[in-house]
């Protein structure tokens, strides 16, 4: 288990699971639908890296209101 290819290959995976957690936390805070959101988080769990992809180009955008920042100081506004 001490080849550097093999520590390549979990590193890899790892942020691919990281990328894949975030894109998943991302549409459950989008404005869509619940069943629109049950798809796209299947999606992304069945095929993390083409579930990525097609997320990436034709994902749910926009925050739902009161899910994003709190106080003035981390709003972008």
């Amino acid at each position: 288990m001490s080849d550097p290819v093999t520590y390549f290959w979990i590193a890899v995976v790892a942020i691919i699971l990281l990328v894949d957690l975030w894109a998943i936390v991302s549409v459950f805070r989008s404005d869509k639908s619940d069943g629109v959101k049950v798809l796209w988080s299947l999606l992304l769990v069945v095929f993390p890296v083409i579930g990525l992809a097609i997320w990436g180009v034709a994902g749910p955008r926009g925050i739902k209101r009161g899910s994003g920042p709190t106080s003035p100081e981390h709003s972008k506004g």
